[in-house]
């Protein structure tokens, strides 16, 4: 099978920990020993997030000369480059020699016009306090926003429209390579009045860059593999259920957290009702057990409805 892999951010640096390298290689070594199994059996491309890195990145370089503090565009290609390393090297630790893996750095084309440069509302960076991110705010010029207890940076989303190294990823994949791209929804470009790329401020939401590619490779599982076991209708409340199975436009009924969960849904179910295959979201140490159908929130056609896990 072809099966597209999305890490979250939060599986590979979970909320309390500190943005430390140690840390992050830490994570990544158990995130290769979840996914090495399936890429010894099937076609294997793997995205991830980057939000606490690009986020990190963007405050080291403000500091020394703010008037110089590289774009967005910039971070999110040197965030793609690093997280990819490490999962490239953790995985070649642990396959065999004739199963390589390959980190691409990946432009994806937004709209120029896409109201969400109006409207940011995509959390990265680290986790702040309330006078802390209004601080922060203030002599930066940063949108800010609640998350959980907690303020974050919100930088602009915009919707992935085209993957530009498309052909490229789709070589890599035939010839054997597990590939790793797309990472943190890809680097976000539009094209000048004279048709040459130029890179915009933003960071494209992974789920939805990484449900456009997995449409575009006509791959045959899309996973979402993050830190929680599945999705929940009314979550951290006391009736909270998790969602074994459920047709699009079932799961579509409940509310989901914007800027996590949300995304994560609605990108499995566009994944699914324009290719038909099936999409699948739970725990990174789970994905074999998400692949075979006995963990997770798996969303299908094939199911009528919700089934809800005893």
């Amino acid at each position: 099978m072809r099966i597209v892999i999305a890490l979250g951010g939060n599986a590979l640096l979970r909320r309390d920990e500190a943005l430390t390298v140690d840390n992050q290689r830490h994570n990544v070594k158990t995130a290769a020993r979840a996914l090495a199994p399936i890429a010894l059996e099937h076609e294997l491309v793997i995205t991830h997030g980057n939000g606490p890195q690009v986020g990190l990145l963007a405050l080291q370089s403000a500091i020394v000369r703010p008037e110089q503090a590289y774009p967005l565009d910039i971070l999110d290609a040197e965030s793609e480059g690093m997280i990819g390393y490490l999962i490239e090297q953790e995985l070649d630790n642990l396959l065999p020699p004739e199963r390589r893996c390959a980190t691409l750095l990946t432009q994806i084309e937004v709209d120029a016009d896409d109201p969400a440069f109006k409207h940011p509302a995509k959390p990265i960076g680290p986790i702040y306090t309330e006078m802390e991110a209004r601080r922060l705010a203030h002599d930066k010029g940063w949108s800010i926003a609640p998350d959980g207890e907690h303020f974050r940076r919100v930088v602009a989303s915009p919707r992935p429209q085209r993957i530009f190294e498309l052909s490229v990823i789709q070589l890599l994949v035939e010839q054997g390579i597990v590939v790793i791209c797309a990472g943190g929804g890809g680097i976000p470009v539009v094209h000048r009045t004279d048709g040459s790329l130029v890179g915009v401020e933003g960071v494209i939401d992974k789920d939805f860059a990484s449900a456009l590619l997995a449409r575009e490779l006509k791959a045959d599982v899309f996973l979402m593999l993050t830190d929680v076991d599945a999705v929940y209708r009314d979550w951290a409340l006391p009736g909270a259920r998790a969602i074994r199975r459920a047709a699009p436009q079932a799961i579509r009924m409940f509310d989901f957290a914007p800027g996590s969960m949300g995304p994560k849904v609605e990108a499995a179910c566009e994944f699914v009702e324009q290719t038909g295959a099936m999409a699948g979201i739970g725990r990174l140490d789970e994905a074999l057990a998400i692949l075979r159908g006995e963990a997770g929130t798996l969303i299908t056609l094939a199911t009528a409805d919700i089934e809800w896990r005893d």
